[in-house]
């Protein structure tokens, strides 16, 4: 089924650090949290790494950490970037520059990828940014709706925390109204240190209807201890019909609670990066994209890609070799979730697939 899929399209990730690693700094950037005297290499992140990267660097498959690492210092950091990440099967990354850290932008991942790639403008640091140059609320509030709508020119979509939508002192359904958002921009430039994002339940939705308003694709990121996408339902019914389309971020925690909504809104999807099949018994085929999530090491690229493609194809195998689906069927299955999807709700060209499809 690999082929029918085309190259994944990995709607939402971050850039990967541009330097070596030693075995220390990149234990630290793998998923979970490691007990004493024990290493992250014996975790399932681990094993998937030491499995799917030593070939992609020349090595035999479940090469032992130390090796792994000093292959990887003597073909250079950029090198080995380039070698995974073109190994992942990816076509085009939507990458959010939003996230901490020095990290490479979209056209440096791309060009290490041989892809396609993407900016998702977090909302957050955007806001940030301009609070650190206005100097007047007015100042602030115009400044940051011109940034938006600005952003929106260049960029394919945005991206912001959900947990406002779930704050319970102001409805979540509709946008602050304008005293409102007044008084909640006066204390926050009034009070915060240079540099600092905002965390304002208002400010933040205000920030979420000025992108809707620009009608860019929404990412909406939810914590794995957060409320869950349930808490953002009224956000979700009230931006019906106007345009935008709500991807939702849910993680594993939550993909069940995004999966019923993404089956009940027409503007709804949702974006994961694990096993697709329990999501893809509750939402229709066409609401499921694949966001890998990755940040840091391009081995996260390698081994989420894997993993899903791998289970995608157990999914759709099982399906085809129960009568269930005709083998056409599955097909389609795999490329709108592996790559269509993605491709329709954040409107990217078809000649980018064509070209990186092709290697040109």
């Amino acid at each position: 089924m690999a082929g029918a899929r085309g190259h994944l399209v990995d709607a939402y990730c971050h850039g990967v650090l541009p330097g070596d690693l030693g075995i220390g700094a990149f234990e630290a950037r793998l998923p979970g949290a490691v007990a004493p005297r024990t290493t992250l290499f014996d975790s399932p992140a681990g094993f998937a790494v030491r499995r799917w990267c030593p070939p992609l660097l020349g090595l035999e498959p479940h090469s032992s950490p130390a090796r792994y690492l000093a292959r990887r210092r003597e073909l250079g950091a950029y090198e080995a970037a380039r070698l995974l990440l073109r190994g992942t099967g990816i076509g085009a990354y939507l990458v959010d520059t939003g996230e901490p850290g020095d990290l490479t932008p979209p056209k440096e991942l791309g060009a290490a990828g041989g892809a396609a790639a993407y900016e998702i403008v977090r909302l957050e640091p955007l806001a940030q940014q301009v609070a650190d140059t206005s100097g007047t609320v007015d100042g602030f509030l115009a400044n940051l709706a011109e940034s938006v709508h600005g952003a929106a020119l260049s960029a394919v979509g945005f991206s912001c925390a959900a947990e406002p939508l779930a704050d319970g002192s102001a409805p979540a359904h509709g946008p602050p109204g304008p005293v409102e958002v007044r008084a909640a921009a006066a204390y926050w430039l009034g009070t915060r240190p240079v540099g600092e994002r905002p965390a304002d339940p208002v400010l933040l939705r205000h920030l979420l209807w000025h992108a809707v308003a620009a009608g860019l694709p929404l990412v909406l990121r939810h914590r794995q201890d957060g409320p869950g996408p349930a808490a953002a339902a009224g956000f979700l019914r009230a931006t019906e019909g106007l345009g935008t389309d709500v991807v939702l971020l849910p993680g594993s925690a939550h993909e069940d609670a995004a999966a019923r909504l993404a089956a009940d809104l027409p503007h709804v999807y949702l974006a994961i990066g694990t096993d697709p099949s329990g999501v893809l018994s509750r939402a229709p085929f066409g609401k499921v994209l694949y966001a890998g999530s990755a940040v840091g090491l391009p081995e996260l690229y390698v081994t989420g890609a894997r993993g899903f493609l791998a289970a995608l194809d157990r999914l759709v195998g099982e399906r085809v070799a129960a009568g269930e689906w005709s083998a056409a069927d599955g097909q389609r299955v795999a490329a709108l979730v592996g790559e269509g999807n993605a491709r329709r709700v954040y409107r990217l060209p078809a000649a980018d697939a064509d070209r990186f499809r092709h290697g040109r």
